[in-house]
């Protein structure tokens, strides 16, 4: 069955109470209501705020998209009335709320943003209603306003007034890490699209960390929303955000999230994730073992004399090799790299201009720096991308005595 979203004889929105007496909007023979989902602080093991989102029913009890009632409303010039007034609808319920501290999260439309009086007008329904700024966490489409001053310009007022800003659907489309450090907003939320890709593909989960590491150093802490499997809450927990929020931990409800249920969820996924990283920090070494003692015995080898191609043969015939290279006391490659017999790849040819290396400063790079740092032990790097062909790759290194001071013999393992 279709439902008429328009109605002839639509009548202005007005905020009223339902029976239970939570605050309602009646737009035309529309009801709706608020609902609230927690956000978790990983680190606090508890609900830290709440995101406010409309729940829509016709006169017949059917669920109505609540953005198809604003679409609705555009065409009938209702738009920013609508919107002001299920902002006023989401903080009179917050207020009821037993929220305790928590923030109250509220998604800004880009033409209410645009708007000079919001801010003001949004600090008077505060006052009615009792509630700081300080608890109001406005949520700025990623892609709203431009580039205008103007648009940079009204953020900052409210900022300016107590409100905390969130920049959300970061990581859309054209995002850009100027518009971070340009708004300098307090939370950035990841796109819901970036953690899609991430499950899907091994290699982006791992760039995550490194995302959410540039925001933090950006000054910003950093939520993801939108999770509903277990692979997915994984993946948040160990990109180290700040803030997670999705059905898997909770669905939006008229009423606050028992604080047990969210620390016993809690752990039981920070449990599951060092079982996760215990077995994969197993199956590493089991996969690296064979380079510990290959690189050991080149070693001594190369340090009695022996050239290093012959040195590192049996240490180039291991599946993963990639090449090995030999550095100086200060990090300057000595010789070329050598590369196992059978090494050819369409990447090689690609990357010519990069792959003779005799001569380059390898100083800066971790293989070097913690090899003389502890003569003697093999030391791996996190996987990393290599120069050389440009593709990921792990690298093993170790200090030993030269004739001038010491050497560092290093394989590349492709990873």
């Amino acid at each position: 069955m279709t439902i008429d979203l328009d109605a002839p004889g639509l009548l202005p929105p007005r905020m009223t109470a339902a029976d239970d007496g939570r605050r309602i909007v009646i737009y035309g023979d529309f009801t709706i209501s608020s609902v609230f989902q927690p956000v978790f602080s990983v680190s606090h093991r508890r609900a830290i705020g709440y995101h406010a989102s409309l729940r829509a029913h016709d006169a017949q009890g059917r669920h109505v998209p609540s953005h198809e009632v604003f679409t609705m409303a555009a065409r009938h010039g209702d738009m920013l009335e609508l919107g002001r007034l299920a902002e006023s609808l989401h903080l009179g319920n917050f207020h009821e709320f037993d929220s305790r501290d928590a923030w109250l999260f509220l998604n800004l439309h880009p033409a209410a943003l645009m708007d000079t009086v919001y801010g003001d007008a949004l600090i008077a329904t505060l006052k009615a209603t009792g509630l700081s700024p300080q608890r109001v966490v406005l949520e700025v489409p990623e892609q709203a306003g431009g580039d205008t001053p103007r648009f940079g310009a009204i953020v900052g007022s409210l900022r300016k007034a107590g409100f905390l800003i969130a920049l959300g659907g970061f990581g859309a489309k054209h995002s850009n890490i100027d518009r971070v450090w340009d708004l300098r907003p307090d939370i950035v939320v990841l796109d819901r699209g970036i953690l899609a890709q991430a499950t899907e593909q091994s290699h982006l989960a791992r760039v995550l960390p490194g995302l959410v590491s540039l925001l933090h150093e950006s000054g910003q802490l950093v939520m993801m929303g939108g999770l509903t499997t277990d692979r997915e809450a994984l993946i948040a927990l160990e990109c180290n955000v700040d803030f997670v929020q999705g059905q898997y931990f909770a669905a939006p409800d008229f009423d606050p999230v028992p604080p047990k249920v969210a620390a016993e969820r809690m752990d039981a996924l920070s449990s599951a994730l060092r079982t996760q990283i215990i077995e994969r920090e197993r199956a590493q070494h089991a996969r690296l073992a064979p380079y510990v003692a290959g690189i050991e015995s080149a070693a001594a080898r190369i340090a009695q004399g022996q050239d290093i191609r012959q040195a590192t043969h049996d240490l180039l015939a291991l599946p993963d090799a990639a090449r090995c290279f030999l550095l100086d006391a200060v990090g300057r490659q000595i010789g070329d790299n050598v590369l196992p017999h059978s090494h050819s790849s369409q990447r090689a040819k690609r990357f010519r201009p990069l792959l003779h290396s005799e001569g380059a400063n390898w100083a800066r790079r971790p293989y070097f720096i913690e090899a003389m740092r502890a003569p003697g032990e093999v030391h791996f790097t996190p996987p990393y991308l290599s120069i050389n062909e440009a593709h990921l790759c792990v690298t093993a290194s170790i200090a030993s005595p030269a004739k001038q001071g010491l050497h560092v013999l290093c394989v590349d393992i492709n990873w």
